[in-house]
């Protein structure tokens, strides 16, 4: 389910999936010393397709997506979100954003449900997605088999 917040909403954690992951190739400068908590995760409802180079989470019945969510500090929370947008090319009622950022339910692995922030493909991504692109069917961007 998408909810749909106003700008005056709480700090929600952010589910990541691909390359914000730990280890990961952006993790380190998007995180390193700006977060207190990382917890594995999974979202519902979503499907994997390869970029490539990247993943794209789009919405899909049945499906789900493996990641983790990540908590900022509070005070560098702003800070982390607005790099993140930048990084995802997310411009708010943009139809052409690369990612578009929605709040969805999430679980961690004690299925724990938690609001969260995650970045899935824009329409026009996600359309050219569903029409050629190849889903990973495991739902994870490290095991894609």
């Amino acid at each position: 389910m998408t909810v749909v917040l106003d700008h005056v909403h709480s700090q929600l954690p952010l589910f990541v999936y691909g390359t914000l992951r730990a280890g990961e190739a952006n993790h380190a400068a998007m995180f390193r010393g700006r977060t207190k908590i990382v917890i594995p995760a999974v979202l519902s409802g979503a499907v994997l397709y390869d970029g490539p180079g990247f993943p794209y989470a789009v919405n899909a019945d049945g499906g789900r997506v493996l990641g983790e969510l990540v908590h900022p500090l509070p005070e560098l929370y702003n800070e982390v979100l607005a790099d993140l947008d930048h990084l995802e090319e997310f411009v708010p009622d943009a139809p052409d954003s690369l990612f578009v950022r929605v709040a969805r339910g999430t679980r961690t692995e004690d299925g724990e449900p938690v609001l969260a922030w995650v970045y899935l493909a824009g329409p026009v991504e996600e359309q050219r997605l569903q029409a050629s692109g190849r889903i990973i069917t495991s739902g994870d961007w490290r095991r894609p088999g």
